[in-house]
């Protein structure tokens, strides 16, 4: 019997252990998705859930976890959130395990900042599938084509404001050099050389570090690099331990959640905020705000014109 009740312990401290987790492997979400309290959201588009996810897993896509088409980084409405995560049958008590389809290092971007979002809402007990569906079905894992349907909770959330910067903050915070800003996009964003459809002016926030999204993956995959490498590289960009606020931003809060997952919750930095609106938003303030590495007219013409035809 004492043999029984210790491993019956072991067992759930193992289980504790894991769920604390930010990033679990295919192996630990199989072992997780079988717990009570667990719930595996899917936020893969509905056709490709439809063809086959995980099973047990509830279907809530990225898209309705972000803002209107001319913002979409603005974090929504929290009535609409209440209402995305009450259908999801998500309370305090809750082990939230995101899963995005594992493509790249961009497709990571939604799984954090759906994490970030239930982070924000009031939600502790979560993680990601590291590598996503493609990792999942890589370790040799069947999916299911039976869809998961859940009893809607009646789970309050509020809003944590501590993880999460509004333009307004934002500006207070540049004029006072309070912040280290942080810029996740890809070098040809930051330098100034095109920009984001939504966004009116190419550049950059006023003194911001541009730290790439991609640095925080092993190469090749889709899979971010274990804690102890992301402080190394956080060291490398004076980011590790620091003292001041962080600000990661984007162009719409989608790669900024990468580094601010990667920071905030491997890294262990204790003061990181997600700027949700990113780049589209700063650009469009009724009058122009502080921005670095903006292009000359002639050169804005020529990138607006690329963008159009683009979009053609």
């Amino acid at each position: 019997m004492k043999k029984l009740l210790g491993a019956i312990a072991f067992a759930s401290l193992t289980s504790a252990a894991i769920a604390a987790q930010p990033l679990v492997t295919p192996d630990e979400l199989a072992t997780l998705a079988s717990a009570d309290q667990a719930r595996v959201i899917d936020i893969r588009a509905a056709q490709d859930y439809a063809q086959g996810h995980i099973a047990g897993a509830v279907s809530a896509p990225y898209g309705r976890w972000r803002g209107p088409a001319n913002n979409p980084g603005e974090l929504p409405d929290l009535n609409k959130l209440t209402e995305l995560v009450q259908s999801l049958g998500l309370t305090e008590q809750t082990h939230a395990i995101v899963v995005s389809s594992g493509a790249n290092d961009t497709d990571f971007g939604a799984a954090a900042r759906v994490y970030w979002t239930l982070r924000v809402l009031g939600l502790e007990n979560l993680s990601i599938l590291n590598g996503g569906v493609k990792a999942w079905q890589a370790a040799g894992k069947s999916l299911s084509t039976t869809p998961t349907t859940v009893a809607k909770s009646d789970f309050e959330p509020g809003i944590n404001d501590a993880l999460l910067v509004t333009q307004e903050q934002l500006v207070q915070a540049t004029q006072a050099q309070q912040s280290v800003l942080v810029d996740a996009r890809p070098n040809d964003f930051f330098t100034g050389r095109t920009r984001h459809v939504a966004a009116r002016t190419p550049g950059t926030l006023q003194g911001a570090v541009n730290v790439e999204h991609s640095i925080w993956f092993k190469p090749g995959t889709s899979e971010v690099i274990n804690a102890n490498e992301a402080k190394t590289i956080a060291a490398r960009y004076n980011l590790a331990n620091q003292n001041q606020e962080i600000v990661s931003f984007c162009n719409t809060g989608h790669w900024a959640a990468t580094n601010w997952f990667v920071l905030s919750e491997l890294v262990g930095d204790k003061n990181v905020k997600l700027y949700a609106g990113s780049m589209v938003d700063w650009t469009q303030a009724s009058s122009a705000l502080p921005m670095d590495n903006v292009p000359g007219r002639f050169r804005q013409i020529m990138i607006d014109t690329k963008i159009w035809f683009d979009s053609l």
